[in-house]
């Protein structure tokens, strides 16, 4: 069989080396004569996956011991909810950048809960930009941004400053692609399918100050404190998700740790903006350059036909998932982690040559 060259938004790209490693261990765990996703997460084998996957993110981003990881259900969709249900308190305003349409449901989830204030917004520059100025409401429970935009290919470079208000961060998208200052952040949620692994695992990374905010008449499975107060076991995981978040995790270790894999996701967004910026305007790049994602890079192309006949032909020489978001078309390349760098080449060839015969 020939592995895809996968430039899929998410669920992404996995380490073949993670996913031989799970294959090898498929049928038989630690010779349990059970798959992982049939041992009890009660069970010493489970505990041992489910404590190990938090010691290596522990290790790996360097978070504090004053910072609970716990592992959700829900993607960050839920969060788009559990968030202002547990931080947002009586007279107090959630602040939300609005950066593209995964922000912009974060605020009308947080509208269903409490008061809610736009502190910047680059929605109509057709969110191409990180916006420059933020301006906090008063009584502010927090500053909601998203770290990186998947649809429209733009992403902070420099965070907003968690001195006076605590910062919440939606990295679903960009989370273990560069090392992080964990302490400016108050509270960090991902959904896995980028960069930490397979769909099904939400990881939150919260200050545990901010825990006394998740009131008891909260339901249960809704508050923060239920999943800290039982090591997030409270109920069944996602076992297998967490097995191989744990896979994942051990593989950024592998491969040297994030400043490693931090220039090696450089190298690969510059392949591919060296090859949009050099076509003399055939390929049209969205984002502004100092807005730039390294994780997704989206584009177009002069017009609709050729636009067409691109991701077919790409499609044909085995490229998936260079289409764009439904929301706005165009193309979009996503290079997570788990992309080698010699598949960004063979696309960055690939568009020279399209570029040439078209």
């Amino acid at each position: 069989m020939q592995r895809a060259l996968n430039f899929n938004a998410g669920p992404a790209a996995l380490p073949v080396s993670v996913l031989k490693e799970a294959e090898k261990n498929w049928l038989n765990y630690n010779n349990s004569g059970m798959a992982v996703m049939e041992l009890s997460h009660r069970s010493k084998d489970y505990e041992a996956i489910h404590q190990k996957a938090q010691d290596l993110l522990r290790n790996i981003l360097s978070i504090p011991n004053n910072y609970e990881i716990l592992f959700l259900q829900g993607g960050a969709s839920l969060q788009f909810s559990m968030v202002p249900m547990n931080l947002l308190t009586e007279g107090k305003t959630g602040n939300y950048v609005l950066t593209g349409v995964w922000s912009e449901k974060a605020l009308q989830e947080a509208e269903k809960i409490g008061s809610t204030y736009i502190a910047a917004t680059s929605k109509e520059q057709k969110y191409r930009s990180i916006p420059d100025e933020i301006s906090i409401s008063k009584n502010a429970a927090y500053l909601h941004i998203t770290s990186n935009n998947t649809i429209y290919g733009t992403q902070w470079n420099q965070f907003p400053s968690n001195e006076f208000i605590p910062l919440i961060a939606d990295m679903s998208s960009d989370i273990l692609s560069k090392p992080l200052d964990i302490e400016n952040f108050d509270l960090i949620y991902a959904g896995a399918q980028k960069n930490l692994g397979p769909s099904g695992v939400t990881v939150v990374i919260i200050n545990k100050k901010l825990l006394s905010n998740s009131i008891d008449r909260l339901p249960t499975m809704l508050n923060y404190n239920t999943y800290a107060k039982h090591n997030s076991l409270y109920n069944t995981p996602p076992t297998l998700a967490i097995y191989l978040l744990k896979l994942v995790l051990e593989w950024v270790e592998q491969e040297g740790g994030l400043n490693i894999i931090e220039k090696r996701n450089e190298e690969k967004a510059k392949i591919l903006y060296d090859c949009i910026d050099e076509s003399e305007g055939f390929y049209i790049g969205h984002a502004e350059k100092e807005s730039r994602s390294k994780m997704n890079v989206t584009f177009n192309l002069n017009n609709d036909d050729v636009s067409q006949k691109f991701l077919q032909q790409a499609k044909e020489a085995g490229f998936i998932g260079l289409n764009g978001h439904r929301s706005v078309g165009g193309c979009r390349a996503s290079i997570y982690n788990a992309i080698p760098v010699d598949q960004v080449c063979q696309l960055a060839e690939f568009m020279k040559a399209f570029k040439n015969n078209n």
